[in-house]
């Protein structure tokens, strides 16, 4: 069976069903991995942070700020477990130390705090009595607070801090740490938060950046003027910027929009995107006439393969022009790219 993009698009159009099959077979998910980027934490070394603050607690029997505030600031990794113990992301642990004393932690503030200790966990940081260090100061002040307190208990309402850890302040955190969680609870835990979830979330645009460096590699060997838009990078004649514009954004003839996804909810955001490129594509045209730019789409990801009317969407509004990683090295020969390589 061939690819949509090896056949005339009247064909396409005829037996749709049978080219979705087509795409479907070429598609790859890489769900079961994710880059580990910049400022990933190993295991060993946020156990050297959670030991130096169980030392400066006494194994958690007394959660006073000070020996705390003085583990952060020599191992600054314990600020990152400390985090963790609360659950809570940088922005919301800003939010709440706002709220809690009279020092204003902007969200920004506490997400380029955590992103430095992250990409140096154990250089110690510096204490200058200046405007960081007071906000040090006032989070790990808050966060004792809070894990000494007794989570409310309201019906119907489940508390942030109604954990195995945190639920009855440190009479629950001093038993899990000398024997630790049962692993029903740490399991239950999980499901509730997902597995990996806050780095899947700071990872995501290194997944997506895979399918462009593959784009880009494709172009730049076959020596084709292209280019990259930044995200949320505004265009003029495009409401919404594709992913790369061959030649340029002032005389484009083809638009390749990138879209990798595990999800099937977002993937039919991404063909809607697609579908209204072909639109703007045809903007001001009779149907008859050419489309001012080749709408192509390169696509990876399980969230692709699971509404097949959705590869149906996407397979009419490029006309076919549809490739995943598998297929990557015929994009140039296959479109309207082929008539800016300059290189064999």
């Amino acid at each position: 069976m061939p690819f949509p993009f090896e056949v005339p698009f009247e064909q396409v159009a005829s037996d749709l069903d049978a080219y979705v099959d087509a795409v479907f077979g070429a598609l790859q998910s890489g769900f079961l991995t994710l880059p580990k980027g910049e400022g990933f934490i190993d295991y060993p070394v946020f156990e050297q942070g959670y030991e130096a603050l169980k030392r400066a607690t006494g194994g958690f029997g007394d959660l006073s700020p000070e020996p705390v505030i003085q583990t952060v600031f020599e191992q600054p990794i314990a600020l990152i477990v400390l985090r963790t113990m609360l659950g809570f992301t940088p922005p919301e642990w800003a939010y709440v130390t706002t709220q809690r004393t009279d020092i204003k932690v902007p969200q920004g503030a506490a997400r380029a705090l955590d992103r430095t200790i992250r990409m140096k966990p154990t250089s110690p940081l510096r204490a200058s009595g200046g405007l960081t260090e007071r906000r040090i100061r006032s989070m790990v002040t808050t966060a004792c607070e809070l894990l000494t307190e007794t989570a409310p208990q309201t019906p119907g309402v489940l508390h942030r801090l109604d954990k195995a850890d945190t639920r009855h302040g440190l009479s629950s955190l001093r038993p899990l740490a000398d024997i630790g969680v049962p692993y029903a609870m740490l399991l239950y835990e999980r499901f509730l938060g997902r597995p990996f979830a806050g780095h899947r979330d700071s990872v995501s645009e290194l997944v997506g950046d895979v399918l462009e460096a593959a784009v880009e590699a494709v172009l730049s060997e076959a020596g084709v003027s292209f280019r990259k838009t930044r995200r949320a990078e505004r265009i003029a004649g495009f409401d919404q910027a594709p992913d790369f514009i061959v030649p340029d954004e002032f005389s484009p003839r083809v638009v390749i929009e990138a879209k990798i996804t595990e999800d099937d909810g977002t993937a039919r955001d991404k063909v809607t995107r697609v579908q209204h490129l072909g639109t703007l594509s045809m903007q001001g045209r009779h149907p008859h006439e050419p489309p001012r730019f080749e709408v192509v789409a390169c696509i990876a990801g399980r969230g692709f393969k699971v509404r097949r009317e959705d590869m149906k969407k996407l397979l009419l509004s490029t006309h076919g022009k549809v490739f995943t990683l598998q297929n990557m090295h015929r994009l140039v020969d296959c479109t309207a790219l082929s008539a800016f390589r300059t290189r064999p």
